[in-house]
Order: structure tokens, then C-alpha cells, then sequence
């Protein structure tokens, strides 16, 4: 456990009674409030309510789950990459601790909220100063959560880490974040850290098949296997991708009309554009791939991101399969700053703005690249 966090006792008995000597000014979320689940989204209507309905990470879930049935919850760090469970996971803890009072005993501040340093040192202090009464023998601690904590400027979170220091005995802090190494030294000293890494594709298919039976969607094998694809382990992007491709078609939800509504390439798409590109002219590739990109609408960066992808699928030599990588990142990487709009490239000066290339000139790139890269497996092969 982290050096200098202080584990205090927590009631969870008579928390229906519980009342503060102020009333906090709730500016973050209302987590106590009902929602209407017919017009409520996916993400929110089927966001897990206990621990126990967390799709994954359960070493973490029964790690806090244990903390919270022991009275010893202490202040946490929760950081990974979105829709990995790192809000549900701490509202499914509030809900535990507080049941129907957790809207007087839960302040929550997020990244639509200001969170400055007078934040800090006004909402967040007022809130962790009031005392809560309880008629049993312990005393009861409330909970401030900060979800997106690393956008939160290096002066709020000084002025944080004295707050949590001086009232850790009433208040327990859960600081959210999907970039760790924002956050001050000082403050991840003082939180128990917990990271959650990506769903699982089992996990992801899981939780996904529940919503299916709940909505009595039409859902083929193949585009439960595109919607978990293209997640990338982000069960939020996941949801939203379902709900949309749902509203799109409603009719059965198949590979293709997952990839048609999320605008991303078929792979049977960059299977063809692949097979120009190692096969074909120049010329040819460059007028077959325009019309596809036109027809289709895709986008040149997700051709080449794909593309790559199917690059490590292939058989070649390493050098070869090495200088390829290389090139399609260039290609791919187009915003630069200002500093690094000149590239040595081939011992020609290659000039990238910085705010969106001709996609022609970098289609011809990319088609150049696969041509040298062709031509370096002839060679390989002789």
C-alpha cells in the first residue's frame, strides 16, 4: 500500500440518517439522481451497479470490494485508458457505501467542471470540511471523486494534496485519470493506485452479448466479432457502437453494417487495397484506391492504419517487413510542429504542414512505399 495513507473506519450501518452540518454544493454529477432508460443511453442505462457487475479487472473489483466491506477503504488513483471500468467501479463503491444517501455523501467533480485551484481550495474544502453525523458509534466519511484528474492544473493539485492531508479523517478521495504521469508525485503517494488495462475480447463479448438479449437486437457472429474488434478493449466505444449501428439499420447488425457506420474500411476493403498495392502499378493502384476511397468515403489514414495491420500478417523477409513500418508511420504521421515539418527522407527533403497533408500527395506515398518495399522482395528472392 501506498506510503502515508491513513485507513480510517468507515459506518456503513445508519446511513439513512446521516446529515451534514452544511449542504454541499454539488457542481459535478448528480450520481444520485433516477434516470430515464428509455432515452437514456446504452453506456449509462447498462453502466454496472454493484462491483459485482463489473465485466473485468476482478483482482482490482475484489481488491476494493474487500477494502469497502472492511471499513478500510483508503484514498485511491484508478488510471487507464477509457471505458475500461474506472468510473463504474467507484460509483458501484459509493452506491455500497451510502445506498439512497449517496447524493449528500458523494461529491463528484469531472472535466466539464472547472477545477482550478479556487475549486480546490472552495467547493472541494467546504464539502470535506463538514462533519456527518451518525447515530451509531462510528462516525461516517464522505467521498469526493475527481473524474479526468489529470486535467486538472499543477496548482489545484498542490493545493489538493494539503486538503486531502487535513481531512482524511472524515473524507476519502478517488482520483480518476487516463494519463498516471499527469499527476503529481505528491498526490499518487498518497492513493493506493490501481490500473485497468483494456477489456479482454471475452469480457467485451460478454458484456456485449447481455446488452443483445436485454434489447432483443439481431446480432450476427461476425458483427459481435467487428464490434469487439474496433473497440480495442473500450467497452464504452463498444456500447456506443452497437446503439448506433442499431439506430442505423434496425434491422440484423452484420459485420458490414457495423464498418459502414462507424466509416472504417472492410477488411475484405484493405484486403484489395493491399493486393494493389503489392501487385499493381503506380498507376493503377493510385486510380483503384482513389475511386474505392471516393466510392466508399473512407479516410487515408485509415487505410494506412489498417494497411499496416495487414503488413504484419504478411510473410518477408525483416528488414524489408522493418523499413515498411517505418515508412506507413511517416505517412501516418502528419500533424507535426513546426520544428519537424522537415523530414530527411530517401536524401530528399520531404515538407508535411502541419495541419492536414494533400491526400493525394500522401496517397502516392504510400503507394511509392509498398512499390520500394516490392521491389526490395524481389531482390530478397534472387
Amino acid at each position: 500500500m501506498a506510503e502515508g495513507i491513513t485507513i480510517m473506519d468507515i459506518d456503513d450501518d445508519n446511513h439513512g440518517d446521516n446529515i451534514s452540518r452544511k449542504p454541499s454544493n454539488n457542481k459535478g454529477k448528480n450520481v444520485g439522481a433516477p434516470t430515464d432508460t428509455k432515452a437514456t443511453p446504452w453506456v449509462e442505462k447498462y453502466r454496472p451497479q454493484s462491483l459485482a457487475d463489473v465485466a473485468a479487472h476482478r483482482d482490482i473489483v475484489d481488491t476494493i470490494d474487500r477494502l469497502t466491506s472492511e471499513n478500510k477503504l483508503p484514498h485511491l488513483l484508478l488510471y487507464g485508458p477509457p471505458g475500461t471500468g474506472k468510473t463504474s467501479t467507484i460509483l458501484a463503491v459509493a452506491r455500497k457505501l451510502y445506498g439512497t444517501q449517496m447524493h449528500n455523501m458523494v461529491l463528484e467533480l469531472n472535466a466539464s467542471d472547472e477545477r482550478g485551484i479556487d475549486v480546490v481550495r472552495q467547493q472541494i474544502q467546504d464539502f470535506a470540511s463538514t462533519q456527518s453525523f451518525s447515530f451509531g458509534p462510528k462516525s461516517s466519511v464522505k467521498l469526493v471523486l475527481l473524474d479526468e484528474a489529470d486535467a486538472m492544473t499543477k496548482d489545484a493539485q498542490f493545493a489538493l494534496r494539503r486538503v486531502i492531508e487535513k481531512y482524511t479523517k472524515n473524507t476519502r478521495f478517488a482520483l480518476i485519470c487516463n494519463h498516471v504521469n499527469k499527476i503529481i508525485p505528491a498526490l499518487q503517494s498518497r492513493c493506493t493506485r490501481f490500473r485497468f488495462a483494456p477489456l479482454d475480447a471475452i469480457h467485451v463479448s460478454e458484456r456485449l452479448k447481455h446488452v443483445i438479449r436485454a434489447e432483443g437486437l439481431d446480432v450476427t457472429e461476425s458483427g459481435l466479432a467487428a464490434l469487439v474488434r474496433l473497440c480495442n478493449g473500450d467497452m464504452r466505444k463498444a456500447l456506443n457502437i452497437l446503439q448506433s449501428t442499431h439506430m442505423a439499420s434496425q434491422q440484423q447488425i452484420t459485420e458490414e453494417a457495423v464498418y459502414l457506420c462507424t466509416g472504417n474500411p472492410l477488411p475484405k476493403d484493405i484486403e484489395q487495397i493491399s493486393h494493389w498495392l503489392l501487385n499493381e502499378a503506380f498507376t493503377v493502384s493510385f486510380r483503384r484506391i482513389s475511386e474505392l476511397k471516393t466510392r466508399k468515403g473512407l479516410a487515408l489514414v485509415d487505410i494506412a492504419r489498417e494497411v499496416t495491420m495487414f503488413v504484419f500478417r504478411i510473410k518477408m523477409p525483416p528488414d524489408v517487413r522493418v523499413q515498411l513500418i517505418n515508412d506507413l508511420a511517416d505517412i501516418e504521421y502528419v500533424f507535426m510542429s513546426f520544428s519537424s515539418r522537415i523530414w530527411l527522407v530517401h536524401s530528399k527533403l520531404l515538407y508535411r504542414l502541419s495541419f492536414g497533408c494533400n491526400d493525394k500527395l500522401q496517397l502516392g506515398s504510400l503507394i511509392s512505399t509498398f512499390t520500394q518495399a516490392r521491389a526490395a522482395l524481389v531482390a530478397a528472392a534472387k
